[in-house]
């Protein structure tokens, strides 16, 4: 379903840009899909999908980052989480955990993914909205499970993956 006008608008004006693309699918995510491990003394665990073979951050932290900051913030997770080699995700990974057969915001698994805020979350992707632009990224918006794409020095929330 296309969104309204006065959504877009209002997102505009916000700064912030919503394109819909294709990517997630509806219907409830299957079981065992995900395996939940517990963290190492953090309280968060981590989520191994076993569709996509890719470990991600369970429980996200409150803090919001710049693009870039988050991009380090990721690069520093493997001592609490456990490993290296953890980082941002792409927009198609990010986008693989949209879950649209929840009934209301955020659009991910409650059980896999608890107290996920409804909000934007930076992927690694860079987005370039026009010809000989920059300083644009895509994010995940689970508030409504669209990708979109804001200024790289606004702050979003960050999900890191393995």
């Amino acid at each position: 379903d296309a969104l309204p006008i006065s959504f877009l608008r209002f997102l505009g004006a916000a700064g912030i840009i919503v394109v819909i693309l294709a990517g997630p699918v509806d219907g409830a995510v299957p079981a065992g899909h995900y395996v939940v491990t517990a963290g190492s003394g953090t309280g968060g665990g981590i989520v191994y999908d076993t569709k996509s073979n890719l470990t991600w951050q369970q429980t996200v932290s409150s803090t919001t980052y710049t693009w870039v900051d988050a991009k380090t913030y990721c690069g520093s997770v493997g001592t609490s989480l456990g490993g290296t080699g953890w980082r941002l995700p792409t927009i198609k990974e990010l986008q693989s955990i949209v879950d649209l057969s929840q009934i209301t915001a955020p659009y991910v698994d409650p059980t896999a993914f608890p107290s996920t805020p409804s909000n934007q979350f930076w992927s690694s992707s860079p987005a370039t909205p026009a010809a000989g632009s920059s300083g644009y990224a895509w994010f995940v918006y689970f508030n409504y499970g669209y990708n979109g794409y804001g200024g790289v020095s606004n702050t979003y929330s960050v999900r890191c993956v393995h």
